[in-house]
């Protein structure tokens, strides 16, 4: 190891322990000096003791006798210092394990710095004191946690660490078929949009956390804030107003993130697409500032009968099929009435998600596709998304819900109407 790097790699080690040990020492400012076990220039000195037992425990080679160093090292740590965080507990009359494990989490990220990659180390370091320094606020979370609020955390865990890895990734059924990983996903993506509008209409108020959960969750998946905001309308958990407000929010982000892709990906599109995808934003998201506007007089505060569950799996479930069946017609319907290409491919994948089908078009012009197809494809990608989300309103959503959601869709496509008539009749007069 060059000296360079083994100072350092040192000096990593030491910060890490100065940062527990600003931490603690914070916590513990208003004790009397000599009344606790660690404070900031111990920490720094257990981080720094890490990276010189790490450092002894690289050069004698880690496979043989570094390792014993190393772990003896460790061990004679781990017992001396819990014995000393015990005696301090004794003498407050308090039983916490709180800066033992704080301590042995120090040594071993500087021990872990000699041989490891320090960006790991570094990210360790910071997301232990995170979760130190977050002491009061986790507190209070777990004690206005209730018992479905837990169990929905728990089960959208399980469905996104231990069941997506083990579901199949081929295609199932005619026409392409479906993925069941892909309805799987859909179905995580339905439950996380479902589960950050409950919390967040349970912690910011019905309008304000409904709108901020729209908005978040259509980065991921406009059609899942659909689904979502129509089931909770038909159940009445919540105003059918503020639910339309955040679904047609959801659709002004996406047609915004289509806009975003497009530029990033083919500027040369934007001339033919910008403006139908601009009039159609601005006319959503002026309907869903109207609606949420109008709302803005009432109690903030959902009643507590208006939250039940942050999500229900069935539901989720069975909307993930549905949309994959969608996707499936649409090919089906393309292949039989001889509706090929890029257009037959847009309106076959708008059904579900837009971004795929934005991205893969806008890579196929100015060749083999001319612009202006390319942008007529993304933008019948767009109306045919729309409108599966406003079908969902219908099927899914109270009477309110889906007569606020078809008014803006129905305003959304004349404004974008008007706008392409405008961009060719412009073309024309300047061609």
């Amino acid at each position: 190891m060059e000296t360079a790097d083994l100072f350092s790699r040192l000096a990593v080690a030491l910060g890490i322990g100065l940062l527990f040990g600003l931490e603690r020492g914070w916590k513990q400012r208003e004790d009397a000096p000599g009344s606790r076990t660690a404070g900031i220039r111990t920490f720094a000195l257990i981080g720094l003791l890490g990276g010189i037992v790490g450092t002894m425990a690289r050069g004698a080679d880690l496979a043989g006798a570094g390792g014993i160093v190393l772990a003896v090292a460790l061990g004679t740590f781990f017992v001396t210092f819990a014995l000393a965080c015990r005696d301090e507990n004794r003498s407050e009359g308090v039983y916490s394990a709180t800066t033992a494990i704080a301590g042995m989490v120090a040594f071993s990220l500087g021990a872990y710095a000699q041989w490891g990659d320090l960006r790991v180390v570094a990210a360790g370091g910071v997301a232990a004191v995170v979760v130190l320094a977050s002491r009061e606020a986790l507190h209070g979370l777990v004690r206005g946690l209730t018992w479905p609020e837990l169990r929905a955390g728990i089960v959208l865990l399980v469905m996104t660490f231990i069941a997506l890895p083990l579901m199949p990734d081929a295609p199932v059924g005619p026409f392409g078929g479906i993925k069941p990983r892909d309805v799987w996903l859909l179905a995580i993506v339905l439950a996380a949009v479902s589960f950050v509008g409950y919390a967040a209409v349970k912690y910011m108020g019905e309008t304000g956390g409904t709108l901020l959960a729209a908005a978040a969750g259509a980065l991921v998946s406009s059609t899942a804030v659909t689904v979502t905001n129509a089931r909770r309308s038909a159940m009445r958990e919540g105003s059918p107003q503020v639910l339309a407000a955040g679904a047609v929010l959801a659709t002004a982000v996406s047609l915004a993130r289509v806009i975003v892709l497009v530029a990033a990906l083919n500027p040369a599109l934007l001339s033919h697409a910008a403006p139908a995808l601009l009039a159609a934003m601005a006319v959503t998201g002026g309907f869903a500032y109207g609606l949420a506007f109008r709302r803005a007089r009432e109690p903030a505060k959902a009643s507590p009968g208006a939250l039940r569950n942050p999500f229900e799996l069935r539901s989720a479930l069975l909307f993930a099929l549905v949309l994959g069946l969608m996707v499936i017609v649409g090919r089906a319907a393309s292949e039989r009435f001889g509706a090929t290409g890029a257009f037959g491919i847009a309106a076959a994948g708008g059904l579900a998600d837009v971004d795929a089908i934005t991205i893969a078009i806008a890579q196929l012009a100015p060749a083999p596709l001319a612009s202006e197809q390319a942008a007529r494809a993304i933008l019948l990608a767009v109306a045919v998304n729309t409108a599966s989300k406003a079908t969902i309103a219908i099927i899914a959503g109270s009477r309110a819900f889906r007569l606020w959601v078809l008014l803006a869709t129905a305003a959304a496509f004349v404004a974008a109407g008007a706008a392409v008539g405008l961009t060719v009749a412009a073309s024309a007069a300047w061609g």
